[in-house]
């Protein structure tokens, strides 16, 4: 299947804005949209022409940042191994200050935004989701039920917040 340029324009900021919530930083998400258009059309051969180009760009961009997140993982065990250091955790105020300003969506974990972006902003049926995660439609289902009843929570302000301490 032949992709043309004015489909790829087309699908860049929704590859841009999943990417975006995936990874949490910009020049991250520029980086991983770039690599998975690289892979697509580097194998735009092995593409199946029945198949959705949009399904299947989401698929290889979600499985680029799963291996992505698998190599930082273990180059960081590595190191530690090497440096002896253990992980510094982030200092009160910074835990306070992070917590404040996420807002309802982005306490979710990466799963459950993959799968809410996905269906509810991408449009994406159950089962290109299906696909794109490489589960079964029935997990995608419960799991997308289980982000939706996350989400209601949070925004109705049932996710506790830290408690504020007194300091003499």
């Amino acid at each position: 299947m032949e992709m043309t340029d004015e489909q790829l324009r087309e699908l860049l900021p929704r590859l841009r804005r999943f990417a975006l919530w995936l990874t949490r930083h910009s020049a991250s998400a520029d980086d991983l949209v770039q690599s998975a258009l690289e892979r697509a059309l580097s194998r735009s051969a092995s593409k199946q022409a029945e198949g959705d180009l949009r399904a299947w760009l989401f698929t290889i961009l979600y499985r680029l940042f799963l291996d992505g997140q698998r190599r930082s993982r273990r180059y960081a065990r590595i190191l530690q191994f090497f440096t002896g250091d253990e992980p510094q955790a982030a200092s009160a105020e910074e835990v306070t200050i992070a917590r404040s300003t996420l807002d309802a969506f982005a306490a979710l974990t990466t799963e459950q935004r993959a799968l809410l972006l996905l269906v509810g902003v991408e449009g994406l049926s159950y089962r290109e989701v299906a696909e794109t995660l490489d589960v079964p439609i029935g997990t995608v289902m419960s799991r997308l039920s289980r982000a939706r009843k996350a989400l209601r929570e949070a925004s109705e302000g049932q996710i506790t917040q830290p408690p504020l301490r007194l300091i003499k």
